[in-house]
């Protein structure tokens, strides 16, 4: 396992979440929501974290149908993470297959009591967590960096 922290992040349409781990990768938590109507500004924002958490990669969650296939919100999201790749250069962008997780963020917000209303604040950034626990896992058990990393291309 890598040593250092890693940086995840749930694309949405109107809110980006945002989720960090410890250096040794143990323990994934909430940073932030940030605004995602405003591409731009989402990405300065973005940028502004990972020169705030200095991670060593940034981990952004690819949405998959459950067959593995991929929908225009797979292409927005490739997009989205190429973008990201190019501000933040030369820090590696990996996509991490992310199907489920904002049900399984869902879930675990009603099981605790979060009301749906309460809850679109904090849900995609629990998304973000469960991302990143995910990728997390998967390094640990294969030893290998999850997903696939981004290319730059100017």
């Amino acid at each position: 396992m890598r040593r250092g922290r890693r940086l995840a992040i749930d694309v949405g349409d109107a809110r980006i979440g945002v989720a960090s781990c410890d250096p040794d990768g143990i323990l994934a938590t909430p940073v932030e929501t940030v605004p995602g109507r405003d591409v731009p500004a989402a990405h300065r924002r973005l940028r502004q974290i990972v020169t705030e958490y200095e991670p060593i990669e940034v981990l952004v969650g690819l949405p998959r149908s459950l067959h593995g296939g991929e929908g225009p919100a797979a292409v927005k999201v490739r997009a989205f993470a190429q973008d990201l790749a190019r501000g933040i250069a030369p820090l590696p962008v990996r996509l991490v297959d992310e199907r489920m997780s904002t049900v399984t963020a869902s879930q675990g917000l009603r099981a605790s009591g979060v009301r749906s209303k309460k809850g679109r604040a904090v849900i995609d950034q629990v998304a973000a967590v469960v991302i990143l626990q995910s990728a997390l896992e998967a390094e640990r058990v294969s030893g290998d960096p999850p997903g696939d990393g981004v290319e730059v291309v100017i």
